[in-house]
Order: C-alpha cells, then sequence, then structure tokens
C-alpha cells in the first residue's frame, strides 16, 4: 500500500517559511559572504525561525552532533517525520543550497529527488542519502519517488515554490506547520499564489509544546 505525500515546514505568525531573499542567494553560504549585513540578516532571521528543533535529541542525533538534547513533544514529532519518510522531493533551488551547507552525511538518509531542468548524475552522500535529479516535471519525480519509498511517505521538502507546485497540482495528500513566535515582515510566503479555488482543508491535529504550536491538515479537492 501507497504512503502519503506531505510536507512538514516551520512558519512565522505571519505566514512566512523564509526571510526575503538577499542578491546571489545561490551563493549564500559562501565563506566571504557572512560578514554581509544582509547575508547576516537572512541567517539570523532564519535561526530564529528554526530555533525550536535545533535542542532536540533527534536532531542532535540524526546530525551527529552528540549525545543528549530535548524530548518530548518538539523531539517526538520530529523524530515521526523522519521516521516516516522514505524518499523525499525538493527543488533544484532547495538542493544549490543544500549542497554547500548540509554537512558530508546529509541529514535525509533515503533518496531524495530533485526537480531540476538540467540533467546530473546521481550525487551519493555517506549515510544513506542519494540524490537524484529529475528533469521531465514534478509528477515524473514523485513517481519515482513513491517506487522509492514503498509503503513509506513521500516528503515534499521545499522549498516554498515547490512546495505550492505540488499543493496546486493536487498531489499532496496532508501537510503539517510549525508555528514559531516570530514576525518576518517579508520573506516567502507558503500559500503565494495557491489555487483555493480546488483545495479544501480538514483539520487533523492541533499540539502546542512551550516554544511552538504544531498544526496538521489532511487536504480534500474542493
Amino acid at each position: 500500500m501507497a504512503g502519503k505525500v506531505f510536507f512538514s515546514v516551520s512558519m512565522s505568525l505571519d505566514g512566512f517559511v523564509a526571510p526575503e531573499s538577499v542578491p546571489g542567494q545561490d551563493e549564500l553560504f559562501a565563506p566571504e559572504r557572512q560578514d554581509e549585513p544582509a547575508v547576516r540578516r537572512w541567517l539570523a532571521q532564519w535561526t530564529e525561525l528554526q530555533q525550536w528543533v535545533f535542542p532536540l535529541r533527534f536532531f542532535r542525533e540524526n546530525l551527529k552532533l552528540g549525545v543528549g538534547g530535548e524530548e518530548g513533544l518538539d523531539n517526538d514529532l520530529a523524530r515521526h517525520t523522519f521516521e516516516r519518510t522514505g524518499a523525499s522531493v525538493m527543488g533544484r533551488r532547495m538542493f544549490d543550497l543544500g549542497e554547500r551547507s548540509w554537512p558530508e552525511e546529509a541529514p535525509f538518509r533515503t533518496p531524495v529527488f530533485v526537480v531540476t531542468h538540467g540533467s546530473r548524475e546521481p550525487w551519493e552522500r555517506p549515510g544513506g542519502t542519494t540524490f537524484h535529479f529529475v528533469d521531465d516535471g514534478v509528477e515524473h519525480a514523485l513517481d519515482r519517488a513513491r517506487e522509492a519509498a514503498g509503503d513509506r511517505d513521500v516528503r515534499i521538502a521545499g522549498g516554498g515554490a515547490t512546495i505550492l507546485e505540488y499543493l496546486n497540482a493536487g498531489l499532496v495528500d496532508e501537510f503539517s506547520i510549525t508555528l514559531s513566535p516570530v514576525l518576518f515582515g517579508t520573506g516567502t510566503r507558503l500559500f503565494e499564489g495557491v489555487d483555493a479555488s480546488r483545495i479544501a482543508l480538514e483539520p487533523v491535529r492541533s499540539r502546542a509544546s512551550a516554544r511552538v504550536t504544531h498544526l496538521t491538515y489532511a487536504v480534500r479537492p474542493r
């Protein structure tokens, strides 16, 4: 039995999943750019948005940062998201940023299918992650991810434009948003351009920790 297609993201209270892009975004993590004010501001906002995950025991284990870390609701949900995922799909822009910032053992540890416009040989990393580059559309990338995932779920990892493309195509079964108590004012809005005439949401659960609120919805055709 095939698993679900889902996404899971952190979001600011005003609806942004990433800070406003800076010029030369693809080189954001280049060492020579770390003192640029715009880059420092982007990284500070991104860190604030994701702050809830850094202390977690699962996060530290998965990135091999050492023993220890916080347990509880946030940790349980982060671990569950990882364990349910049999394959991931992401856009090329997310991959390009991650290629410069992920550790050698990329944190996915499953096949990852990158939606792109150019061909590239698979890129195998230590620890079980292999990136496959798919240049013939989002549906074909998802078909390959489903085959690789077996009876586990497929996660649309990002970025925001890729998530929206799958959502508008009616290919997402469920999603979770972790609301962080931060405000961006500008940035990447997850639902900017959503086709609301075709999409209905059904609340599944809402759970709050001391830091964030986790919201899960099933996606239904309208």
